[in-house]
């Protein structure tokens, strides 16, 4: 276990931040999390301080030295904490699972958001894009129990949090993402059946219980 400072800011409802804790809790290291209200506009010095570009979680702190930005804070750990490794031992497997990583960064989170945070018309074409970008994951996932084959790894710390939030862009958007890609919903139980993920990964309808708050706060509903 890790006798370094390590701390964490976090928001329960951050599947950037669960990304951190999950990566943290399969490298077996021990840290500090302390709870930050930043999706609710409330923020604290500290965050301001150490993260004073974007303002937000996960902000990670290790021995004073500060990580912004969750996949960044990822490599950080697992260069860190290099056993065991997340990362393929091959330049070229690395290389695709950073490649992967990225495609879930830049799509997964905002196309699922465009679903809650719109209305009629533009929330059909939300759905049917946000199906989309699921079905290119599960082309990449193909028959594989994992992203990076047979075990848990980096591509699958990145993208299992992100679920959590998946219960509440189908209530908003009348669908079920099974009927599309029962593959994915597959990989999805595989990765909740290890206490890595399943002690982070907050309850769905809890998720979902905040997006309706943040449609109130901005007049979607």
């Amino acid at each position: 276990m890790s006798k370094d400072e390590v701390i964490l800011l976090d928001f329960w409802g951050s599947p950037f931040a669960m990304r951190v804790k999950i990566a943290l809790a399969e490298k077996g290291v021990e840290y500090e999390s302390r709870e930050e209200h930043d999706l609710l506009g409330k923020k604290s010095e500290l965050l301001l301080k150490s993260n004073p570009i974007y303002k937000k979680v996960p902000v990670f702190i290790h021995n004073g030295k500060v990580v912004c930005e969750s996949v960044i804070i990822l490599n950080y750990i697992e260069e860190t904490w290099p056993s065991p490794s997340l990362l393929p031992a091959c330049p070229y497997g690395r290389s695709q699972a950073r490649f992967w990583s990225d495609f879930i960064d830049k799509k997964v989170f905002e196309g699922g958001s465009k679903i809650w945070n719109s209305k009629g018309e533009a929330q059909v074409e939300a759905v049917k894009e946000f199906i989309g970008i699921v079905k290119v994951l599960e082309g990449a996932l193909g028959d594989k129990d994992f992203f990076g084959g047979d075990s848990f790894g980096f591509i699958d710390v990145v993208a299992i949090p992100l679920t959590s939030w998946f219960y509440a862009y189908e209530q908003c958007g009348g669908f079920k993402l099974e009927d599309d890609c029962p593959k994915i919903t597959a990989w999805m139980n595989r990765c909740m059946q290890k206490e890595t993920v399943a002690k982070v990964i907050p309850d769905p309808t809890k998720v979902y219980e905040l997006v309706c708050m943040l449609k109130k706060m901005f007049g979607i509903d």
